[in-house]
């Protein structure tokens, strides 16, 4: 592949490692592909393709994050997804659009200053005990909380803006699944499982995954919620559960920097780099 490609990577002090990943990209896309750190990134208009897919802590510094969204967009630099794909998938109240438009997705509410009145009112609403709380720009389950009905608010977020929403009683039973699509197409799926007694389906915290083949109804849910995007993602992770109904719920459409697995791929990623010569020719 000819043309130059960079992903944009976190800072050069965040605290996470990122290179294993990044040797993930390197083998699908080989000498052609550079790094560039997302909140210095400099002149990125050599490059005919670029992918945030590293840009790891931008939830840290959402204004600066919005800035160079709006300088990079106002350059015109080619992004693989849309700048306002990308600005309008920061904010996880995208999901509410998504609702808005037909997409099942986790039933969520929006408060912009959570107080214990307020996950009352969520319990009534979900008729359910137990509650996830999470702050609506966030990644890595960052200040994310179950909550449940003895628990108190934890300071770090009491009165400020969360995202509330029943804890799904499949994440511990069955897993959180995540389909993974580019140029349009499925690559593959995986089924991420929380460790026991907990919740959150991240490596960190214990949490493993499994390559499976995507069940049809996660599929369909999938495709809604694809369509249902501002424009089509060149790159996309859906993220859900199966509800108690036997139906998809969506926990979230990924489009900025998700994890991709690629090693779970049957082909190692070579459906991505395919789609990219596409989308470049």
């Amino acid at each position: 592949m000819a043309f130059k490609i960079c992903i944009l990577t976190p800072d050069p002090g965040y605290h996470e490692r990122w290179q294993v990943v990044a040797d993930e990209y390197r083998s699908v896309f080989g000498d052609t592909l550079s790094f560039r750190a997302w909140n210095n990134a400099g002149d990125l208009s050599e490059f005919a393709l670029i992918l945030p897919l590293l840009a790891w802590g931008y939830p840290k510094s959402p204004s600066t994050w919005f800035a160079a969204l709006d300088a990079w967009e106002a350059q015109g630099l080619p992004f693989a997804n849309p700048i306002f794909v990308l600005r309008w998938n920061t904010d996880k109240d995208y999901l509410l659009d998504l609702e808005a438009a037909g997409v099942a997705i986790v039933p969520t509410v929006e408060v912009h200053g959570l107080r214990p009145m307020d996950l009352d009112e969520a319990r009534a609403r979900f008729v359910c005990d137990t509650l996830i709380i999470k702050p609506p720009i966030s990644a890595g389950a960052d200040r994310t909380y179950r909550l449940g009905p003895n628990d108190a608010i934890p300071f770090d977020v009491l009165e400020k803006e969360m995202l509330v929403q029943p804890l799904m009683p499949a994440i511990a039973t069955e897993g959180e699944f995540s389909l993974f699509y580019f140029g349009g197409a499925l690559s593959h799926a995986i089924l991420k499982t929380p460790a026991s007694g907990d919740f959150r389906v991240q490596g960190q915290f214990g949490g493993r995954e499994v390559t499976v083949d995507a069940p049809q109804l996660a599929r369909q849910l999938a495709q809604a919620a694809l369509a249902a995007a501002p424009a089509p993602p060149f790159y996309a992770r859906a993220d859900m559960v199966r509800g108690g109904d036997g139906q998809f719920y969506l926990m979230e459409l990924e489009m900025i920097e998700p994890a991709l697995f690629l090693s779970h791929a049957a082909d190692g990623g070579a459906a991505f780099s395919d789609a990219v010569r596409t989308l470049l020719t």
